[in-house]
């Protein structure tokens, strides 16, 4: 969010949060993966861009599995049998 929109249209993360109607601390800790884009902000997101929420909750899945592939990915690659029919 923060290279892909924030920075490039010279918003502050203060005036997101204002027209968002939220905690200027979510943008912070979402743009700082402690936190996730919910169904909610998503939506509310895609008012404020003119985009379809599916593609804010598609970054958030993105996000989501590529951090839990990246610390158990191999594990269960190797634990996990395929299944064969």
């Amino acid at each position: 969010m923060l290279e892909e929109f924030i920075k490039p249209m010279n918003l502050e993360i203060n005036q997101i949060a204002s027209s968002l109607k939220v905690p200027t601390q979510q943008i912070h800790d979402i743009i700082n993966g402690k936190k996730a884009i919910t169904a909610d902000l998503a939506l509310r997101l895609a008012y404020f861009f003119k985009m379809s929420p599916h593609f804010w909750l598609g970054l958030q899945m993105d996000y989501d599995l590529d951090t839990v592939k990246d610390q158990v990915g191999k594990k269960l690659k190797e634990e996990i049998t395929v299944f064969e029919n």
